[in-house]
Parts: structure tokens; C-alpha cells; sequence
């Protein structure tokens, strides 16, 4: 499958831009139609399939990532180590490996199902809202980042502490903490309790 950067409009053979497709699903997660991306993420929202991906190194410390300036949806803030969505018919793992790959230029390791949330999360700055069935994965990172700049502003590694201090004095993705309290007993699993997550 070609690398396809979120916000991109892809031509179709005739020249027009094609629409990307996000899997629309019902309250248990299976799905019930698609629909295009922005118009699923317009109030009130419609609830799509998403992922979401917590990388870590050897120390235990988690991979966050800022949202680079020109993204369309919370862009600037600082969220997990990779999130977005899966092409329709797209599993959730393949999806979550192939974006942590184009928007960071790495392959996770020991990548795990970490369970599944249900949210509803509006952004404040853009408007959109997003209703959200979210596939969670946990990993470790174990090679050297290349993130795209149109897709990643920064990185950082952190430790439990170092998120707190970060989280009170930088902006966060609305879903942020709702998606890390959703993962943490799979978090604990792979990283041990002396990580302190």
C-alpha cells in the first residue's frame, strides 16, 4: 500500500483528488458504511474506526510526538506516538505499523493489542469532533526516528514525571489522556512497574 500522508488528496486516474475513506462503525465496532474523512469529523461527529500507539525505549520512557504546525486537526499539540486511522478494510495492527512507519520512519517492535476505547472528544481550536472506536497498541522503538516534518513538528521521550510536567505546560490532543488511561495495564505489562506508568 502506498504511503499516504493524512490530510493528502490523492488523484484519481482522471486527475480529480480522491477522497479518503474512514470505516464508520456502530457502537460495538463493527462496521456499518464509510464516509470521507473531514465530513466524519464534523459535529457532532460520526463514529469512525481509529488506532492509537504507544512506542517505548529500553528505559521505559514513552514516545510523544507534536502534531506538526499544518495539520489539519490539532495541529501544534502534543499527543502518543502515532495515531490515526485505518483504511477501510485495513486491519487495525497493519494500519497502526504502516502510519508508526510513514510518520515516524520507524517499525515498531513487539507491537501488542492493547484493547479498544470508546470516545467522544471535540477540539476546541478547529471544531471538529472526534468520535472515536480507537484500536490500542503498545510497542517498544529500538531503531533511530526519521519523522516526516509534515506529519510530526517534534518528539520527545518521557518518563511518568516528565509527562506530567510536559502535559501541565503544553497543549495536548483532546483524546491524549483518555487513550494513555485506556492503555496503561498493557503499558505496565511491557514496560515493568519500575517504568512507573
Amino acid at each position: 500500500m502506498p504511503i499516504t500522508p493524512a490530510t493528502a488528496t490523492p488523484s484519481s486516474s482522471n486527475g480529480t483528488a480522491e477522497a479518503i475513506l474512514l470505516e464508520l462503525v456502530d457502537e460495538n465496532g463493527v462496521t456499518i458504511g464509510t464516509e470521507e474523512k473531514l465530513t466524519a469529523h464534523q459535529p457532532p461527529g460520526l463514529l469512525h474506526r481509529a488506532f492509537s500507539v504507544f512506542l517505548f525505549d529500553e528505559q521505559g520512557r514513552l514516545l510523544l510526538q507534536q502534531r506538526a504546525p499544518g495539520k489539519y486537526h490539532s495541529p501544534g499539540v502534543w499527543s502518543n506516538t502515532c495515531c490515526g486511522h485505518p483504511y477501510p478494510g485495513e486491519s487495525p495492527f497493519a494500519a497502526a505499523a504502516r502510519r508508526t512507519y510513514e510518520e515516524l520512519g520507524v517499525s515498531p517492535s513487539l507491537l501488542a493489542a492493547a484493547g479498544t476505547v470508546r470516545y467522544n472528544h471535540p477540539d476546541p481550536v478547529s471544531g471538529l469532533v472526534e468520535q472515536e472506536y480507537n484500536h490500542l497498541f503498545v510497542g517498544m522503538v529500538q531503531s533511530a526516528l526519521r519523522p516526516d516534518p509534515e506529519e510530526v513538528g517534534a518528539t520527545a521521550f518521557v518518563t511518568p514525571a516528565e509527562l506530567a510536567e510536559r502535559h501541565a505546560e503544553n497543549p495536548f490532543s483532546a483524546w491524549f489522556m483518555t487513550v494513555l488511561d485506556a492503555a496503561r495495564p498493557a503499558v505496565r505489562e511491557l514496560t515493568g512497574n519500575s517504568a512507573g506508568w
